[in-house]
């Protein structure tokens, strides 16, 4: 026995916790010391499922950090962790019990330094110009003077000012201007989102649809401008139907909806004088051409007639041309007259060796075309009679088909007729029962409408104990009234009873007298 009480261990102070409260003591501590922290670090392995929330990694050449945004933090963070970049993240250390690991939770990022929004935006670069959008066989070329121009700014800044002013003063036009952030978080939707609404205008419609469309913003840092590096307004730029002029930022300043668009302008200035030309110079062009119109028309005819006189000196005289015809036209109508006499003359004698014909011609003239008759009538007879003989042979056949047509025609007839009165006789029956069964029907929904009124009626109510109080001939249904009336009846199932006057009442003339009950 002292043995084993050697050997159980010693009792100890130390307390004892639940796996749940050291796990949030530890969440405590870690939450307490880390309430805001900032990391540096390259993003590896991102994840976003369908709720919406981001799961990424931080990492660097010696350890890694669990770092998660939530739906929210992720719709206002202005640049979004990709693979491969290098960010600071900004956030909150705490634990996942679940899992027995500790994760950063991460409210915004930013890249760390240019150098990691250049190698992000080259990246996005390589990979929408490997899918054909930058491709200039898919630009599309600017209306020399559109009719509608549709702008894509912001409408408070100085931008739409000088786009306006440019334009006046070079060709005015009229101008759609579609208000949207051109920096923060939500520029890169609401740009987007103005180019394809600008696109879904229907021609002919209320609304113009543009001709042209500005998307143009002023200069900034590489961070302002990122909105319009975003994919999302890069492939509304490619997919725009509307030609599209970028003028995003100054000369230096180069964006990749830039390479999306149709034309590139340098500052927002210059889009507007891409898009129209002067209005003054235009005029003086045409003014210009006008009158090289109207040079050009009357040298050419200038020209052409001196042409033609030089040509009418050398053509001969109307007299010269018609002397010769005129003298062969005299001498043919000198000679016309006796050449009719002699032309007369030999058709007269040719017609006059004709008309000698002998009898013996005639004769065989006859017989040859009497045999050629009689020909012609044998074959005709025979004709007729191979035509009668078929036609005798088609009736001899519809003559052997005829009785047994006939006999099942007078058979489907009798049996039609028998069928016909077999039917009659069923609805003579029919039409005689049908009084009676209607009368019964009727009688029937007499009843149960007789039978309905008694339910309803008040006579089956004073059967099961109640009673009807009238007043003066009048059904009273309250104290007051029974106390006002002069005579009193009240009606039982099996008949009334008269309670009398009250006391001081004087009853009703034609009534018998009655005790009072009062």
């Amino acid at each position: 026995m002292s043995d084993l009480f050697e050997d159980s261990p010693a009792p100890s102070n130390s307390p004892e916790f639940t796996v749940s409260e050291l796990s949030g003591a530890v969440k405590k501590v870690i939450e307490g010391e880390f309430s805001l922290v900032r990391v540096r670090g390259e993003v590896g392995r991102v994840s976003r499922p369908a709720s919406g929330h981001l799961y990424f990694a931080l990492k660097d050449d010696r350890a890694s950090l669990d770092a998660v945004s939530w739906k929210g933090q992720v719709a206002k963070m202005q640049v979004r962790p990709e693979e491969g970049m290098e960010v600071i993240a900004t956030g909150r250390m705490t634990t996942f019990p679940g899992q027995s690991k500790y994760q950063l939770i991460v409210e915004d990022v930013a890249p760390a330094g240019a150098g990691a929004l250049m190698a992000m935006l080259e990246k996005r670069k390589a990979a929408l110009g490997a899918e054909g959008l930058f491709d200039p066989a898919r630009k599309k070329p600017i209306p020399y003077l559109p009719s509608v121009i549709g702008v894509v700014t912001s409408p408070s800044g100085a931008v739409i000012r000088d786009i306006l002013h440019r334009l006046r003063d070079r060709f005015p036009r009229h101008v759609l201007i579609w208000p949207v952030a051109v920096q923060g978080q939500a520029c890169a939707a609401e740009v987007s989102a103005a180019i394809r609404g600008f696109n879904a205008i229907e021609p002919g419609g209320p609304i113009p649809r543009p001709d042209l469309i500005i998307v143009a913003r002023g200069g900034g840092s590489l961070e302002d401008l990122w909105g319009f590096n975003e994919e999302i307004v890069v492939r509304a730029a490619a997919n725009s139907r509307i030609p599209l002029i970028s003028a995003v930022g100054h000369e230096t300043d180069t964006t990749l909806i830039d390479y999306a668009s149709d034309l590139r302008a340098p500052t927002p200035t210059a889009a507007a004088e891409l898009a129209v030309p002067v209005r003054l110079e235009l005029l003086a062009t045409l003014d210009a051409l006008t009158a090289r119109k109207s040079r050009g028309i009357a040298q050419g005819l200038s020209l052409r007639g001196q042409r033609l006189r030089d040509l009418a000196r050398a053509l001969p005289r109307l007299e010269t041309l018609l002397a010769q015809p005129s003298q062969r036209l005299d001498l043919w109508s000198g000679r016309l007259g006796g050449a009719l006499g002699i032309a007369t003359a030999r058709k007269r004698a040719a017609f006059e060796r004709a008309a000698r014909l002998r009898p013996e011609t005639l004769l065989a003239l006859i017989a040859r075309r009497r045999e050629a008759v009689q020909a012609s009538g044998s074959k005709l007879n025979d004709r007729i009679a191979r035509a009668a003989e078929r036609k005798h042979a088609g009736f001899d056949k519809w003559a052997s088909r005829l009785p047994l047509a006939l006999t099942r025609l007078i058979s489907d007839a009798a049996r039609n007729t028998t069928e016909g009165r077999r039917k009659l006789a069923q609805l003579d029956l029919r039409l005689q029962a049908a009084p009676a069964n209607r009368f019964a029907a009727l009688a029937q929904r007499l009843e149960a409408l007789d039978r309905t009124r008694q339910t309803l009626g008040y006579a089956e109510t004073l059967k099961r104990g109640y009673a009807v109080v009238r007043g003066d001939g009048h059904v009273i249904t309250a104290k007051a009234a029974a106390e006002k009336a002069h005579l009193i009846e009240v009606e039982f199932a099996d008949g009334r009873i008269t309670l009398g006057a009250k006391p001081g009442k004087k009853a009703k003339a034609d009534g018998p007298e009655q005790g009072s009950l009062f």
